[in-house]
């Protein structure tokens, strides 16, 4: 596995490679589970050369708080990344891949109304930037992001298309914990008492499925779990929604097999920790 920090290198190092080899993307910034292994796993097995980016990208934060606390674990993430058979690191730092802070604006419209764009305003605008900066550095023909961020999933696909980026984008089923808990890095944030509590989320998610499943309404689910969380004081509930899984637009009503999305984000302590399943 080679690492680089710079652009430059690291598209000299690429350019350098047959132009028959496809290559793979696997975008992260670090503090590395499971789930990002799956994504590498998932690249190496379609033939892809992989390439997985290590970047804690300050634009995409709208609180100065949670980009200080979010978890920075190069060294142990590059172990993981070279026992998983990655190719490639890059680990640009701040400096490296904005020169100067970004003017432009990327506004991906009715994704930014609701859910996280609701509540993290100009936070897709930083995805957005990055990944188009990471897909000009890099020129992946593949891209692997993990469910468990549905929406991120949906903003990175309107901007391959919106962009004409020759990238195909492969979405892959959020890993979860033995709990059910979804693996994320913020979840290295949480102290014992509250992984132990963290397991809600998904009970939360298979009451509202279930509900839909014997024929409940929208409506009755989102209303479940509002009251399966208000009973708990450990947690506060930012938003629960039951969505097109594609546009993430509210659904009235159950759409076909695949196409409805139970998503929700809650504040555990310090942490935010968003989940979602598809029913």
């Amino acid at each position: 596995m080679t690492r680089f920090d710079t652009i430059s290198a690291l598209r000299q190092h690429l350019h350098s490679l047959p132009s028959s080899r496809s290559i793979g993307l696997v975008p992260t910034m670090g503090a590395l589970h499971e789930g990002h292994m799956t994504l590498i796993q998932s690249a190496k097995a379609a033939g892809d050369l992989v390439v997985a980016s290590i970047f804690v990208n300050p634009v995409q934060f709208n609180n100065p708080d949670d980009l200080a606390r979010y978890p920075r674990t190069l060294d142990d993430d590059c172990r993981l990344l070279e026992a998983a058979g990655c190719d490639v690191v890059f680990a640009p730092s701040v400096t490296e891949m904005y020169p100067e802070p970004p003017t432009m604006r990327l506004n991906f419209g009715e994704l930014e109304t609701v859910m996280e764009g609701a509540f993290r305003p100009g936070h897709f605008n930083g995805v957005g930037i990055v990944v188009a900066k990471l897909f000009n550095i890099v020129q992946p023909h593949r891209a692997y992001f993990g469910q468990k961020d549905l929406q991120q999933v949906a903003v990175i696909r309107q901007l391959i298309r919106d962009l004409s980026f020759p990238v195909e984008l492969v979405r892959s089923p959020t890993v979860r914990e033995t709990d059910g808990l979804a693996m994320s890095s913020r979840n290295r944030n949480l102290t014992a008492e509250e992984r132990v509590l963290a397991p809600a989320l998904y009970e939360a998610l298979t009451l509202a499925h279930d509900l839909l499943s014997e024929g409940q309404s929208t409506a009755q689910a989102k209303a479940a779990v509002t009251g399966f969380f208000s009973n708990n004081p450990n947690f506060r509930l930012e938003y629960v929604e039951i969505a097109n899984a594609d546009t993430l637009q509210p659904a009235g009503e159950v759409l076909a097999p695949g196409q409805t999305a139970i998503c929700l984000a809650v504040h555990l302590g310090t942490v935010r920790l968003i989940d979602n399943v598809v029913f």
